[in-house]
C-alpha cells in the first residue's frame, strides 16, 4: 500500500479551484492513481449555484481529463436542456477523482470504488464545495448521496424530494445518467430520463426560490 492514505496529504495550502485542479493532478492518496490516465478534477464556474455530483470519471473521462464527457455526460446534457439548466452554470464533479476499471479484452470496465476509496478522496470534494459554496447539491447515484449524506440514503426512497444537509442549503438525490444508458426497454430510458429530468427541475427551482426569497 501506499504510504499515503488520504488526498488530504495533497491539498495546496491556496484553495482557489485552479490551485486545487493543478494540485490533484499529483494526488496519490489511494491506490487508484495507479491504473488511470490522469485525475478528473470537477469543472464549471467558481460562483455556480449548482453543484452536480458523480460517482467517479469513466473511460472517456479517464482518456479527456474532464467530467461528463462521455456516454452518461451526453444523456446528462439532454436531462439538463431539458430542465433548462445550461451545462456552463453548473459545476460537475465525481466523489472520486481517477477512474477504477478492469481489463475485458480491449475494454476498461467500470468498477464501483470501495468505501475507503470514497473517504481518501473526500478532501477534495470538501474542497471544492467550500471554494464553490454552491446553494444547490445534487448527488447523482447512490455512490454519490452515500459520499455526501451517507449510508442510509437510498435513490429509490430519497429521490424527488429534498435533503437535508449541512453541505448546501438545497440538498437532493436523484440517479446516475449511466443508469439510464443500463436500460436496454426504451419506455424504461424514457421514464428514467424523466426522472431525472424532474430532480434536476425540483433542485433547480427549490434554488430559484431560496434567491428569489
Amino acid at each position: 500500500m501506499s504510504e499515503k492514505t488520504s488526498a488530504a496529504d495533497f491539498l495546496p495550502d491556496g484553495r482557489s479551484l485552479r490551485t486545487l485542479r493543478q494540485a490533484a493532478l499529483d494526488c496519490r492518496g489511494c491506490e487508484l492513481w495507479k491504473d488511470a490516465t490522469q485525475t478528473v478534477f470537477g469543472a464549471g464556474p467558481r460562483k455556480a449555484k449548482l453543484m452536480l455530483v458523480g460517482e467517479q470519471p469513466g473511460d472517456k473521462e479517464d482518456l479527456e481529463g474532464e467530467p461528463f464527457v462521455g456516454p452518461a455526460g451526453r444523456v446528462l446534457d439532454q436531462a439538463l436542456d431539458a430542465a433548462e439548466i445550461a451545462r456552463d452554470d453548473v459545476y460537475l464533479t465525481n466523489a472520486v477523482k481517477h477512474f477504477k476499471w478492469r481489463p475485458q479484452g480491449k475494454r476498461r470496465l467500470h468498477q464501483t470504488p470501495r468505501a475507503g476509496e470514497i473517504t481518501a478522496c473526500r478532501p477534495w470534494l470538501d474542497a471544492e464545495l467550500e471554494a464553490v459554496h454552491p446553494v444547490g447539491l445534487l448527488a447523482l447515484g447512490a455512490t454519490a448521496g452515500k459520499a455526501l449524506f451517507g449510508a442510509k440514503v437510498r435513490v429509490g426512497k430519497d429521490r424527488g424530494r429534498l435533503l437535508e444537509s449541512p453541505l448546501a442549503p438545497v440538498a437532493g438525490l436523484t440517479l446516475h445518467p449511466s443508469a439510464v444508458l443500463r436500460l436496454r426497454d426504451h419506455d424504461e430510458r424514457e421514464e428514467a430520463t424523466a426522472t431525472l429530468v424532474e430532480d434536476l427541475r425540483m433542485l433547480a427551482g427549490a434554488v430559484a426560490e431560496r434567491e428569489a426569497g
